[in-house]
């Protein structure tokens, strides 16, 4: 019997959704392991707290994982070691614990290794099934597996292995779709791809910047100024594609237009290979959510090897019900973004599971 320290990813914002990608990823992490007889120590973080927060707890996460799995969980509140390891050493086999937000500790964001020692000190196993953070070195994900036997999850290892083969061999013709609000992380993902991809279908952030490098009135849009020169090299490729088309509300684009859902489904239709990373418009108003969901539904139910990626996007997939069309639905939009655009990530290093 031994004591195993999980990383999972329970960064679920505002109200618990049951339906959350997160979740549902960290209750197969925990219900494939607890099989055994093995005692489970969850670790987690949610939020960007500076301190103590009681808005990003995790105990709202342990009552929703208990009603999941139907086995009592431990909740630790406070960070004192000895205690929770007393706590643990009495516990009976099987026992399944879960430890307060890491990010209320400021050694977790420094990769404090005095950290890494006292979570060390819980267990005797590590694994780490935690996609999401791989980009950030932390002290559960890089200070701490240098420190115990350590095990790659399966989740993490199923994201690795298929972004690994979609930039390796992927079907033609490879699509790459990207949305969001951001601008600057998705360019770099845009420049390492270009030579790799056909197409580029820009929308949101992005597409807004590629708009005014193309000298339109983009008024009070959320677009990124600084990027403009740089956008301005990047639509000298004919496989990037801007938005043809847009709904307007208030002076913002708040979704791309029917001219622009034609063209993207026409595209989306002959790929062979669709990566996707932020949503086309903010969907989160139903009258501004039709360009997202067409394309949705277009590259689900269409017979692409697909990956859709981040927090918005998933949620988009999800709410539509589409999540066993995609093939890889990733809840780790940054971590992801990272890995395409084909930046080291910490986290993958220490496993020795680093992007090539």
């Amino acid at each position: 019997m031994q004591t195993i320290l999980v990383r999972v990813n329970l960064d679920i914002e505002g109200e618990v959704s049951e339906n959350a990608l997160r979740l549902k990823d960290a209750l197969k992490t925990v219900k494939s392991l607890s099989k055994s007889t093995n005692k489970i120590v969850l670790l987690s973080h949610r939020g960007r707290p500076k301190g103590y927060d009681p808005k990003l707890s995790l105990e709202p996460l342990k009552e929703v994982l208990e009603k999941h799995l139907r086995r009592r969980i431990t909740f630790f509140t406070q960070f004192d070691f000895p205690k929770i390891k007393k706590t643990i050493e009495q516990a009976p086999a099987g026992s399944i614990f879960l430890l307060e937000n890491l990010r209320f500790l400021p050694g977790e964001t420094k990769n404090s290794l005095s950290l890494a020692k006292k979570l060390a000190s819980l267990g005797g196993w590590y694994i780490n099934d935690d996609f999401a953070t791989s980009h950030h070195a932390n002290a559960s994900n890089v200070a701490l597996p240098k420190l115990l036997p350590h095990r790659v999850g399966p989740i993490l290892k199923k994201e690795v292995d298929i972004l690994r083969n979609v930039m390796k061999k992927p079907a033609r013709p490879l699509v790459l779709i990207v949305g969001g609000a951001k601008a600057s992380d998705k360019l770099k993902v845009i420049k390492h791809l270009l030579k790799k991809v056909d197409y580029v279908l820009l929308a949101g952030g992005p597409g807004n910047t590629a708009l005014r490098a193309k000298g339109m009135n983009v008024k009070k849009s959320i677009h990124e100024p600084k990027m403009i020169k740089e956008v301005k090299k990047l639509l000298k490729s004919d496989k990037i594609i801007a938005p043809l088309d847009w709904l307007e509300y208030q002076g913002s684009i708040v979704d791309i237009g029917p001219k622009t859902i034609e063209r993207y489904s026409e595209i989306v239709k002959k790929a062979k290979t669709i990566i996707w990373g932020g949503p086309l418009g903010a969907f989160e108003d139903p009258k501004f959510r039709a360009g997202s969901e067409a394309i949705a539904r277009e590259v689900a139910l269409g017979k692409a090897f697909t990956v859709v990626g981040g927090g918005e996007t998933t949620e988009l997939i999800l709410q539509l019900g589409l999540e066993n069309e995609v093939d890889l639905l990733s809840s780790g939009g940054g971590a992801m973004l990272a890995f395409l655009a084909g930046e080291k990530l910490p986290a993958l290093e220490t496993l020795g599971l680093q992007n090539e």
